[in-house]
């Protein structure tokens, strides 16, 4: 029977934010093929989670460290904190293939000590990237320091990657970059693990329109800022904002508006009935990396679903949503979407490309090969 070291940057239970999505998901789908996975989780936020131990044989837990004293390091803060003795000692103990969720994870990489060893590099995005994004859209100016700073130890460190044994990618866009960064090395597409299986949508009309996100993030509560302050029309229908801890400044900003309102804080089940009933799901990002799971999430479950190009690059989902570049197209959008009914010929037409390109099944059979044939 085949075992697996997984580590993960976060406890990945509740599943309820992009990256711990995946890394659950897959957790689950592996068990469910067979896999005797050994998950080693960093602490620093959340607490232990007894689900876990459904599907792993081992669960590990170790501190993150953060403060200053995690910054003051040539290596980025997100790797720096995320290094410890009885982590590597606990991969010593066996020769199992290792799985390291996210750049975050790779401080130990290129420890000699894991020479031989069948080590996964699991991209989650390309993360010099997405933190000079950060950077641009942060309006703090310590914190605007920090992710610029962030942004450049995290290009230096990249080349950790050339001691990965085979890199796995969730966008297209990705794959090509990482495959021209690092020539020769073995690079493969794998979408992101989701929750979802089967397409699960209501037809007709819905009354609202749902942005959804880690508001916590900036670069989700500047979507949101985005859609509040350029977007929405008092002539409109209501736009609900759901999603984890929004800063006071955002939630200030819709009270202006008598048509938009706040869900903080949502659990899943009712995070996946906002997205569910909603007419039109909203997904703006200014960040063209990765796979954004929320994008699935509203394919599998939401009608209509309005985007702009930077949140479907490097997938193949952009035929099945509604395009809009800049404020002035959102607005003609808005309005002729509510006028339509979400009908079976469109339920059918999702189903015919998600089902196929991003199944848990079919993807886990394609990490399967690749831990197996190696």
């Amino acid at each position: 029977m085949l075992s697996l070291h997984i580590i993960s940057f976060d406890i990945p239970w509740p599943a309820n934010y992009g990256g711990v999505i995946d890394v659950f998901y897959k957790i689950r789908a592996l068990h469910t093929a067979g896999v005797r996975i050994h998950l080693h989780c960093f602490e620093y936020h959340r607490t232990p989670a007894p689900e876990l131990e459904k599907y792993c044989v081992t669960v590990h837990y170790y501190p993150r460290k953060t403060g200053l004293t995690a910054n003051l390091t040539l290596k980025p803060y997100i790797v720096a904190g995320r290094r410890s003795d009885e982590l590597i000692e606990n991969l010593l103990h066996d020769d199992f293939p290792i799985l390291f969720e996210g750049l975050h994870t790779c401080g130990f990489l290129n420890d000699p000590r894991l020479h031989g060893r069948f080590l996964i590099y699991r991209e989650s995005n390309i993360e010099h990237h997405y933190y000079y994004h950060l950077f641009k859209a942060e309006k703090n100016l310590a914190k605007k320091a920090f992710f610029l700073a962030e942004s450049l130890r995290l290009k230096s460190f990249q080349k950790v990657l050339s001691h990965a044994s085979v890199m796995l990618t969730v966008s297209r866009e990705d794959t090509a970059y990482l495959a021209a960064r690092f020539p020769g090395k073995r690079v493969v597409y794998l979408p992101s693990f989701h929750r979802h299986e089967k397409v699960d949508i209501v037809t007709g009309k819905g009354k609202y329109a749902l942005y959804h996100g880690k508001l916590s993030v900036a670069e989700n509560s500047v979507a949101a800022r985005f859609l509040i302050t350029r977007v929405w029309q008092d002539s409109f229908p209501e736009l609900v904002i759901a999603g984890l801890d929004p800063p006071g400044w955002l939630i200030k900003l819709a009270e202006k508006h008598q048509n938009i309102r706040f869900v903080i804080n949502p659990s899943d089940e009712s995070m996946f009935g906002l997205i569910r009933e909603a007419h039109v799901n909203i997904m703006v990002t200014f960040q063209p990396t990765g796979l954004k799971l929320k994008l699935l999430n509203a394919l599998f479950n939401g009608r209509f679903c309005l985007v702009n190009p930077q949140m479907v690059a490097g997938t193949t989902l952009g035929e099945l949503c509604i395009q809009a570049t800049g404020a002035d197209e959102f607005k003609e959008q808005i309005p002729r979407l509510f006028n339509q009914d979400f009908t079976e010929s469109l339920i059918n037409e999702r189903e015919s490309i998600v089902e196929k390109n991003y199944s848990n099944q079919i993807n886990c059979k394609l990490l399967m090969e690749i831990l197996t044939l190696r």
